[in-house]
C-alpha cells in the first residue's frame, strides 16, 4: 500500500511540475516578459540617467534601435524629404506625318526658397509646355520657368505657395566637399516620389560632357544610385545641405551602375541668384567665330601649330576686338565649307591648352563678365600673350 502511495504521489509531483512548465512557457511566450538575449546591451531608453531618472528617448530609440548611420539618413530623409518636388511636364512633338503627339516627363527639384523658388535640370523643364509640381506632402502646384543656363543644364522654377510656409532646403558648399564623404539622394526615380538613395563622393573635379554644347563642369562624382527621375534632385551632406543637383549616370545599360554625377551646387547658387535678382544668367562673353585647326587643316594651310582654334571672325566692339585680336582676312574653301584664314590662333586661356570650343566654355564657365582672362595666340609665327576682359554675352 505505500508503495502504491508512492508511486501515486510522485505522479501528482510530476504532474504540477508539467502544469507549471506550460504556465512559464506560455508566459515567456506570450505574457509581459521580455526575451533575455545573453550579452545583449539593453536599450538606451531603458537606462537610467546619473539622477536616476530615466534618460530622454531620442528619435532613434523611440523608433527602435538604430545605428548611428542609420539615424543619419532618417533625419536627412525627415528634414529635406517635404522639400523634394516632383515635377511632370507636358509638352507637343509631331510625328512623321505632322500630327501633334503629345509627351508627358518627369524629373526632380527642390525648394530652395520659401517663395517657392525651386531648382532643377534645365533638360527636365526642356520644351514644357506646362509645369506641375508635387511637393512631399502630395500637394500639387502649377509651376512657370523664371530662367535657365542651358550649357550648365540649370533651371530655376517658381510657384505660388499662396501663403502657405514652405519647407525649403539650405545650400552648403560644395567647394569643401572631400572624396570619402556621405551623401544621400532624394529624388523620384521612375516616377517613385521622395526616393532615398546613400552613397559617397567617388570623385571631385570631373568634367562631364553631357551633350554637345553642355557639360558638367567640376561634376562631383558619387555611388548613390541615380536613375531616371532622379535628375534635378538634391545631393544633400549628413548636415542636410545641399551640395549638389543630380544629373547624369554613366551607365552601358540604362541603369544605374554606381557612377553618377551631380552640378556643384556652388555653380547653382551663382545662376539662381542671377535669375532671382535680374531675371537672366550673366554669362561671360569673349567674341570671336573659332575653327578647330587639327591634324589635316593645320598642315593644309602651313600652320605653326598642330592645334589650336583659329579666329574666324570677331565680334565688332565685342571683347575680343577690343583686345587687338584678329580675324580672316580672306576666304578658301575645306571641303564643302567657306572659311576665313589668316587670323589668330588660340592656343591656350590662363594657360590652359585649348583644343576646341568646348575647352574654351569650360574656361569662360568659371569667369564673370568683367573679368579678364589671358589669351595665348599665334599671329603669324610668332607667339604672343593678349588680356582680354570678358564682358556680358549678348542676349543672355
Amino acid at each position: 500500500m505505500s508503495t502504491v502511495n508512492s508511486a501515486r504521489r510522485a505522479r501528482v509531483i510530476l504532474g504540477a511540475l508539467v502544469v507549471l512548465f506550460a504556465a512559464y512557457w506560455v508566459g515567456a511566450r506570450f505574457g509581459p516578459h521580455q526575451p533575455i538575449n545573453v550579452g545583449a546591451v539593453p536599450p538606451p531608453s531603458a537606462k537610467p540617467s546619473e539622477s536616476g531618472t530615466p534618460a530622454p528617448t531620442t528619435v532613434a530609440q523611440r523608433d527602435g534601435i538604430l545605428t548611428d548611420d542609420e539615424s543619419i539618413n532618417v533625419r536627412v530623409y525627415r528634414q529635406a524629404s517635404p522639400a523634394v518636388a516632383n515635377i511632370l511636364t507636358k509638352a507637343t512633338e509631331y510625328d512623321f506625318f505632322m500630327d501633334a503627339v503629345p509627351v508627358e516627363g518627369a524629373g526632380s527639384g527642390f525648394v530652395i526658397d520659401p517663395r517657392g523658388y525651386i531648382l532643377t535640370n534645365f533638360h527636365v523643364i526642356q520644351e514644357a509646355q506646362s509645369i506641375e509640381v508635387v511637393l512631399g506632402d502630395q500637394t500639387h502646384y502649377p509651376a512657370k520657368v523664371v530662367g535657365a543656363d542651358q550649357r550648365n543644364d540649370v533651371a530655376l522654377i517658381k510657384i505660388d505657395p499662396k501663403g502657405k510656409s514652405l519647407v525649403y532646403l539650405t545650400l552648403g558648399d560644395s567647394a569643401a566637399l572631400q572624396v570619402g564623404q556621405k551623401v544621400l539622394a532624394i529624388g523620384n526615380p521612375f516616377g517613385f516620389q521622395s526616393t532615398l538613395t546613400t552613397g559617397v563622393v567617388s570623385a571631385l573635379g570631373r568634367t562631364v560632357q553631357t551633350s554637345q554644347t553642355t557639360f558638367i563642369d567640376e561634376a562631383i562624382q558619387t555611388d548613390a544610385a541615380i536613375n531616371r527621375g532622379n535628375s534635378g534632385g538634391p545631393l544633400i551632406n549628413t548636415h542636410g545641405e545641399v551640395i549638389g543637383i543630380n544629373s547624369a549616370i554613366y551607365t552601358p545599360s540604362g541603369t544605374t551602375a554606381g557612377i553618377g554625377f551631380a552640378i556643384p551646387i556652388n555653380t547653382a547658387k551663382n545662376i539662381a541668384h542671377d535669375l532671382m535678382t535680374d531675371g537672366r544668367v550673366h554669362t561671360a562673353f569673349l567674341g570671336v567665330e573659332t575653327l578647330p585647326v587639327g591634324g589635316y587643316l593645320a598642315g593644309a594651310l602651313d600652320l605653326p601649330v598642330q592645334e589650336g582654334l583659329l579666329v574666324e571672325t570677331v565680334t565688332p566692339n565685342g571683347p575680343a576686338a577690343k583686345a587687338g585680336i584678329r580675324g580672316g582676312d580672306r576666304s578658301a574653301q575645306a571641303g564643302m565649307r567657306r572659311i576665313y584664314i589668316g587670323g589668330d590662333i588660340i592656343v591656350a586661356i590662363n594657360d590652359q591648352k585649348i583644343a576646341n570650343q568646348f575647352d574654351v566654355n569650360i574656361q569662360l564657365n568659371h569667369k564673370r563678365p568683367g573679368d579678364t582672362v589671358n589669351i595665348a595666340l599665334y599671329r603669324g609665327g610668332k607667339k604672343i600673350t593678349v588680356p582680354v576682359t570678358l564682358s556680358e554675352r549678348p542676349g543672355s
